[in-house]
């Protein structure tokens, strides 16, 4: 084996290991039991109004617009796949896209909030992705309030007339971004510094996510941006049915 073979292997065993360290307490999704139990009770109460009212949100809808529950199972389907794709963080962390702003803009938050659960269960049983006992502060963080921001956003440009890509675009990408900020602000509560407090605390796991939450963040924004274009050109009626578009309003 020559020495350049063995510096090889060498870089390959070390970058195996850093690999492998565990590094789930900056995840976005906050790892099994990392949190103390008062926190996940709390995040859970706090969570769980949105999840009841998502499920009879879901249930009307089911009723009145059968044909958009497709768009729904597709929005759902859009939040699984993109945000289990982590990506490592220069600092140490992982970074993805959370996916639901799309959800937020087309049915609203409750419904995206029961969309978000449904999806952190899967990940957290399936892929070892969060926690079920963090369930509760990952939904609200993810499925709630990124989505609440991306909702109010989306009809804030609605009424001041911004066209409709831009204003999906900056609606999915800040809700992203408050989705990230809301995490560090529950571990920053749970573990704050021992100089500066919770405010220290939440800009130091800021500045873990930040290195590559904001280029996913632009990222997101131009995904739903090209979903809903698909979206205006091949499911047109189950977008009229939802009221996302009115007549004469295919094109952004």
């Amino acid at each position: 084996m020559t020495h350049r073979e063995k510096k090889v292997i060498s870089l390959s065993a070390v970058a195996s290991f850093a690999l492998c360290v565990p590094q789930a307490a900056f995840a976005m999704h906050i790892m099994e039991g990392y949190l103390p139990p008062v926190y996940c009770v709390l995040w859970g109460a706090i969570s769980a109004p949105f999840v009841v009212a998502g499920v009879l949100a879901i249930r009307r809808l089911a009723a009145n617009h059968r044909k958009a529950m497709l768009l729904l199972a597709m929005a759902g389907a859009f939040v699984f796949v993109i945000s289990s794709l982590k990506i490592p963080s220069v600092t140490g962390s992982c970074s993805h896209m959370t996916g639901t702003g799309l959800a937020a803009i087309l049915f609203g938050v409750p419904a995206t909030a029961v969309l978000g659960l449904i999806v952190l269960v899967f990940q957290a049983v399936l892929l070892a992705h969060g926690g079920l006992t963090t369930l509760g502060a990952n939904t609200f963080s993810m499925a709630i309030a990124g989505p609440l921001l991306s909702w109010a956003l989306y009809h804030l440009g609605k009424k001041l007339r911004l066209p409709r890509l831009a204003n999906i675009f900056i609606a999915a990408t800040l809700g992203d971004l408050l989705t990230y900020c809301v995490t560090s602000l529950q571990l920053a509560l749970a573990y704050p510094s021992a100089q500066g407090g919770v405010a220290a605390s939440a800009l130091e796991f800021l500045g873990v996510f930040a290195p590559t939450q904001l280029p996913l963040a632009i990222v997101e924004g131009l995904l739903t941006m090209l979903i809903v274009m698909g979206l205006q050109n091949y499911a047109k009626p189950e977008l009229r049915e939802i009221g996302f578009l009115g007549e004469g309003q295919e094109n952004g």
